[in-house]
This record gives structure tokens, sequence and C-alpha cells, in this order.
């Protein structure tokens, strides 16, 4: 019998599953930009054996669309997902994309409410990404020092030097001197 894993709370899925959708994904750039609605179907393939109401489906399909260059299309599957209780590692995945796509077509403002209380949130290896697209569309905003200073502070630990006077500086982009 396969093993069950938890992809999302309250919703079991087939490992097998989650690993045909990653052996999926592991194919995505074999596909040439004049064959993305095949990769797309290969997606629905998969989100069709998912049970009704899951909120993996359309977060998948959200992705698939966001990676064949259609921003338009996704927002809508991930505010789905999110609805249907999308939370965890692919939750935070999920805000940080739909962000992003919101950016794409113009509606940078929401992309920031959506990602700013994602940097009080519990630290994971998703932490930088958060503060690189909420730096985009603080960028689209036209609030560039603000941007600057998520960038740089997410850069600073990862220096081998410089750490303090790099986070001190993306400090002083958005704290006037005393």
């Amino acid at each position: 019998m396969p093993r069950q894993a938890q992809a999302c709370e309250g919703d079991p899925v087939n490992q097998d599953w989650e690993d045909r959708v990653t052996a999926a994904w592991a194919t995505f750039d074999d596909y040439a930009e004049e064959d993305a609605a095949d990769f797309r179907a290969v997606i629905d393939k998969l989100v069709a054996e998912l049970p009704e109401g899951s909120p993996l489906g359309p977060f998948e399909q959200a992705c698939a669309w966001d990676s064949t260059g259609h921003s338009d299309q996704a927002v809508p599957l991930y505010r789905e997902a999110l609805a249907r209780g999308l939370d965890g590692h692919k939750g935070r995945r999920a805000k940080i994309q739909l962000s992003s796509s919101l950016r794409n077509i113009g509606q940078a403002e929401e992309g920031v409410k959506l990602l700013t209380p994602e940097l009080d949130a519990p630290s994971d290896e998703l932490d930088d990404a958060v503060r690189g697209f909420l730096a985009l569309c603080l960028s689209s905003l036209g609030r560039d020092r603000e941007g600057l200073s998520l960038v740089l502070g997410a850069l600073a630990p990862h220096l081998p030097r410089y750490q303090r006077s790099m986070a001190n500086y993306a400090r002083l982009l958005v704290e006037p001197e005393e």
C-alpha cells in the first residue's frame, strides 16, 4: 500500500502522486514554449486524480499557468488554493507566487499586502524569496529604497564578511540616522 504524505492540513495525498507531480515538473524545461499547453495538460491530468476540493489542484494548475507565462490565469487559481486551505510550505509558496503574478498584472500593492505578513512568519528556506518578491512589488510601486533594504538585509547573512555592515546599511535605507 502506498505511503501517505500530508501535503497540507486535512488533505492526505498519496506519496506516489506527489512523486509524479515532482517528476512532471522535472520535465518542464523539456517543453518548448509552443508546447506549454501540453505541459499544462500533464498537470491537469494529475490534478484530476485528487479528491474534490483539494487545494493542491488549483495550486499545481496555477503553477503551470504561471510557469508558462500566464500570470493572469494563475492569479485566480492561487487564490482558490489558498481559500481552500493550502497551508504550510506550499501555502507559503502560493503566497510568494501569487504576489509575483499580481505584480506582473499591475497589482503590486496587493502583492505587498500579501507578502508583508510573511516577514513575521516562522522562518524557513523561503524567507529570502519572500523578501526578494516583496522587494520587486515595492519597486513596482516606486518604493525602491524599501525594496533594496529588504534585499540587502536578506543578502547580509550569506556574506562571508561584512554581515553587520550590510545589515546596518540595509536598515539605514529605511530608518533615518539619529
